[in-house]
């Protein structure tokens, strides 16, 4: 795959908090409005990678758990039913437009071993030849990265957002979206300030930026800002433009697309060759 990054190759990425509901059951607007733009969007001629949070909140909830588990053990067993609930979601949703989607579940070990990393970058790359969209998410069944880092920062997964700028790269994506409950970067905390400024466009991440990251994510999700800010140093070193954008308004995306003004844009570095 060309090492430069590839025109209209758009990696988004949506939250557990956008596709679930505040008591944990599924939101289905949210699932078919989300398929809806991206498939449109795919009709534009942009390719299309969706890295998915959710499996065990999904998971939870359909084996009836009343709260997400805390034991690593049942975190993976409700990962396992989870993803099989999460796919065939999709594949409904996105089959009502006319398009067919592949599952790509990841561990650290896929991207550390150079032949693994290859295979992963082929098979990206016929998927996406074939007008396919991938679907991506952490092996949690394997894995523990992403479902122990939940006060941890320095992994290589540990939660999706991190996950999807390492897939942004991996695949020379040109943009990356994270879709969140919030509509991006705020000069403060928009729960606590009375009439917070929202940040359109952030070129260095610096100090500053880093001390208006604040705590963790909703109690549905393991990312907060932070793991967004995390993601977008990884992303703009690599050339790759990302956003962050409210995924209760998914038609955000058509702005992003059009080069239009939205959520809050970190803009990557141009000129660099040093994707990982």
């Amino acid at each position: 795959m060309d090492s430069n990054a590839i025109k209209n190759r758009i990696v988004v990425k949506v939250g557990t908090s956008t596709l679930t509901h505040e008591g944990g059951k599924l939101n289905f607007r949210s699932f078919d409005a989300l398929a809806r733009v991206l498939s449109d969007i795919h009709n534009m001629g942009s390719e299309i990678i969706l890295v998915s949070s959710g499996a065990i909140a999904v998971g939870a909830g359909k084996l009836q758990m009343k709260e997400r588990p805390s034991e690593l053990s049942l975190k993976q067993a409700a990962a396992a039913v989870g993803q099989c609930e999460l796919m065939h979601l999709y594949d409904k949703f996105f089959g009502d437009y006319g398009k067919i989607v592949a599952q790509i579940l990841l561990t650290g070990d896929d991207v550390d071993s150079p032949e693994k990393k290859q295979n992963l970058i082929n098979t990206f790359s016929s998927l996406l030849e074939l007008g396919i969209i991938p679907i991506v998410n952490e092996n949690d069944s394997l894995s523990h990265a992403e479902i122990e880092a939940e006060n941890e920062e320095h992994k290589i997964f540990g939660d999706n957002d991190t996950l999807s700028a390492v897939v942004a790269v991996l695949c020379g994506a040109d943009k990356l979206v994270l879709l969140s409950d919030i509509d991006g970067l705020y000069d403060g905390n928009p729960n606590d300030k009375p009439e917070p400024r929202l940040i359109r466009e952030v070129r260095v991440i610096d100090e500053e930026i880093r001390a208006l990251a604040g705590g963790a994510g909703s109690r549905r999700g393991t990312g907060g800002m932070i793991t967004k800010l995390q993601a977008a140093e990884l992303a703009t070193k690599n050339g790759i433009d990302m956003y962050i954008a409210n995924g209760q308004k998914p038609e955000t995306l058509y702005d992003i697309v059009n080069g239009n003004p939205a959520g809050t844009l970190f803009v990557g570095k141009r000129g660099r060759n040093d994707r990982t």
